[in-house]
This record gives C-alpha cells, sequence and structure tokens, in this order.
C-alpha cells in the first residue's frame, strides 16, 4: 500500500505547512514508506503509530510518537517565527527545509521499533543495527529530498555533535532535546525517582 500526502496529513497534519508541493509530496512519500516497511516488515497501522510511545527511554508516560513529532514541528515554526522578529534576515530560516526535516527527522523509528510475541513496541533487530538517522536518511535519498532537508535527518541526534549543523538543524536539534528532556524528566519522575 502507498499512503497519499492527504492521508499522511491525517497522521501529520503540519505536512500541509510545507508550501513546495513536490517537497511535501516527497516527505508523504518517505513516510508511506516507513509506515509500510516498518514494524519487522510487517508495516504499522495509523492507529498502532498514534500509540506508540514517544521514546522506549523514559519509561511509560503518557507521550506518543506522533505527538512528539507534531510538537518539534509546531515547535520549530514557533521559533523561525520568534527569530524572524526578533533578527528579521539576519538569521535566514529556510521554513520548508525546516518544517520537512522535523517532520522527517524521526522517519527511520518505524523501521527502528518492532513488536515482541505480546505485541509490545521494542527496539527490533533492524533498529540495532541501525538507529533512525541512519536509515532516515537512506529513504529520504531514495525520494530525492533535498540535501539541507537530509542534513537535518542526520544530524538531529548525537550523530551530528561532530559536524556544523545548519540554521535549521540546530533550531530542530534543541526542539527535539525540548521534548527528550522532559520525556526523561517525567520517565524519572512516574518511576518515583
Amino acid at each position: 500500500m502507498t499512503y497519499t500526502t492527504a492521508q499522511i496529513a491525517e497522521l501529520l497534519p503540519e505536512i500541509q505547512h510545507i508550501n513546495d508541493a513536490s517537497l511535501r509530496d516527497k516527505v508523504a512519500a518517505v513516510w508511506s514508506e516507513a509506515i509500510t516497511t516498518g514494524c519487522g516488515g510487517n508495516g504499522w497501522t495509523f492507529d498502532e503509530l498514534r500509540a506508540v510511545k514517544f521514546t522506549l527511554l523514559a519509561g511509560d508516560i503518557d507521550l506518543t510518537y506522533i505527538d512528539h513529532l507534531r510538537s518539534c514541528a509546531q515547535q520549530c515554526l514557533s521559533i523561525a517565527d520568534v527569530l524572524n522578529g526578533i533578527f528579521g534576515d539576519k538569521i535566514p530560516v529556510d521554513r520548508d527545509t525546516l518544517l520537512a526535516g522535523s517532520l522527517l527527522a524521526d522517519v527511520g523509528k518505524p523501521l527502528e521499533f518492532d513488536k515482541d510475541a505480546n505485541g509490545e513496541v521494542i527496539k527490533g533487530h533492524y533498529g540495532e543495527m541501525l538507529r533512525h538517522p541512519f536509515s532516515g536518511v537512506a529513504m529520504c535519498y531514495k525520494h530525492g529530498i533535498p540535501a539541507e532537508v537530509m542534513h537535518i535527518v542526520a544530524t538531529h541526534s548525537h550523530e551530528g555533535d561532530k559536524v556544523q549543523r545548519s540554521i535549521e538543524s540546530i533550531i530542530f536539534h534543541h526542539a527535539d532535546f525540548v521534548d527528550f528532556d522532559i520525556a526523561k524528566y517525567l520517565g524519572k519522575k512516574a518511576a518515583g525517582g
């Protein structure tokens, strides 16, 4: 099955704010592949993806993967608006690149995640072999995503700590870790820590 851009927008409505229709469709194509080939090759349903926890590293918290993707996309656009409002074009931000990158940064996670015999989401064999920034970039390349967007996918996590991140990648990296650090805090607190 191949999901259309309109169908992906049901899961990630922020995709509709990518102004370049070609880029928007390419982002949707990457997501379609991730959804249909993830979970050990069995694919995911939208409902399953909506139920996946934001991170497996924070324990049983009530934050989901899809909500995290949407949160980061909206945070990135808000940060870009603040920077533009204060600094104008002294800090140039390509909004389409930023938004596409924010929606694709974790697109490799449907491949990284799998389900155990009880149906619980776990890091699968694929995830043990390749972290999501690598599988994400591979899918992006396959679908003709521009290098500037792939840079965000490749550098958003600790894999990017040894390279110079672009402005858009810097923005996404910090939005991503706002959610991640809060998730870790909530998980620790829920565990009695």
